[in-house]
């Protein structure tokens, strides 16, 4: 965020390094408690009898509905996976309407059964609410704002500031899917394709690898806004380590490339609300990856680079992410503005 500016714009909301400057030098400068510094997806917050993890989320994504989803199902994945991410098993969610007045009644309960079906997919259930009512041109329809409690065992180290040097660092999936998929459906493009917004809870996946390789997987996150590249940015900040990923590693849904080619975007910083990125130790990444394929929401996963302390070409430096090709070619991948594709989730 520029320091003389003196009104929020749409970048600050992308997830990229506009995103983060905002978070720092409004929020974290004035709201300092330990946990919400470390900037993970979730806080932990210690307790004899098993740590209690907490989070929470907003959505205001345009279109409220989309192919494969709508903004119900996608603020309960949201939130279930951000407990996941710090490998908490969800015990219970609560949700914030804001509704437009002129907002469809019957448009509202499919948003309800929409969250209501996606809940009993991830065992956990919507435990409180409220709902508020802005006047017509208040609010874009509907606005959503979710908050999760789970609890994580107490000897449990995960959090972006885990990565280690020799690390792998894996993903769950193809890259891109949830924000191509919003981009077409703003029908804004002139193009028509059947893809399909990634959107679903992760706990069933990743939280029986958790507990099986607790020692093992470091850092966990789900790569939405800002995407891959602005996820392992923040991951290499946090840990103040170098990341390289190969290009040609990276699962990228073949419609997806074939969008972004053609609108000159980036698959690497649209939004995911289905995959993670995982980064665990090499004595585990090849079981991370068999077992992941297992499951149908996994079946894509792939180690796509490592983590080290130094960035092939560019020298010793850390913070850096790098991504390379076949033909040995190496280039930075900043963490991105965040202006690419605002109100995706």
């Amino acid at each position: 965020m520029n320091p003389k500016a003196t009104q929020i714009r749409l970048a600050e909301g992308g997830g990229g390094e506009a995103t983060a400057q905002l978070i720092q030098q409004v929020f974290w400068s004035r709201l300092r408690h330990p946990e919400l510094l470390k900037g993970n997806d979730a806080s932990v917050l210690e307790n004899p009898g098993g740590n209690l993890v907490v989070t929470i989320d907003s959505f205001v994504i345009t279109p409220w509905s989309f192919p494969g989803g709508d903004i119900g199902k996608l603020a309960i994945c949201g939130t279930v996976n951000d407990l996941t991410m710090m490998g908490a098993v969800p015990l219970g969610l609560t949700v914030g309407f804001i509704i437009e007045e002129g907002f469809a009644i019957h448009d509202l309960e499919r948003i309800a059964e929409s969250m209501a079906f996606t809940a009993s997919q991830a065992g956990v259930q919507v435990v409180a609410g409220d709902t508020k009512v802005v006047n017509k041109g208040a609010a874009d329809g509907i606005f959503i704002t979710s908050s999760g409690v789970g609890t994580a065992a107490p000897d449990l180290h995960l959090g972006g500031a885990y990565a280690r040097p020799g690390d792998h660092v894996i993903v769950t999936g193809t890259m891109g899917d949830h924000g191509a998929t919003v981009l077409l459906a703003r029908g804004e493009m002139g193009l028509q394709s059947d893809l399909i917004s990634d959107v679903a809870p992760l706990n069933k996946l990743i939280i029986p690898l958790v507990q099986k390789y607790p020692q093992y997987i470091r850092v966990l996150r789900d790569p939405t806004r800002g995407g891959l590249a602005a996820t392992l940015n923040e991951i290499a900040r946090q840990s103040k380590v170098s990341i390289r990923i190969n290009e040609n590693s990276i699962p990228i849904n073949p419609q997806v490339r074939g969008i972004t080619g053609l609108l000159g975007l980036d698959p690497l910083y649209l939004a995911n609300e289905g995959k993670a990125v995982m980064i665990a130790s090499p004595e585990v990444s090849c079981f991370l990856i068999h077992e992941l394929r297992e499951n149908p929401l996994g079946k894509d996963a792939a180690i796509i680079g490592e983590v080290c302390a130094i960035t092939g070409n560019f020298g010793m430096n850390q913070g850096i992410v790098s991504i390379g090709n076949e033909m040995g070619g190496e280039r930075i991948l900043p963490m991105g503005s965040g202006e690419q594709l605002p109100r995706i989730c």
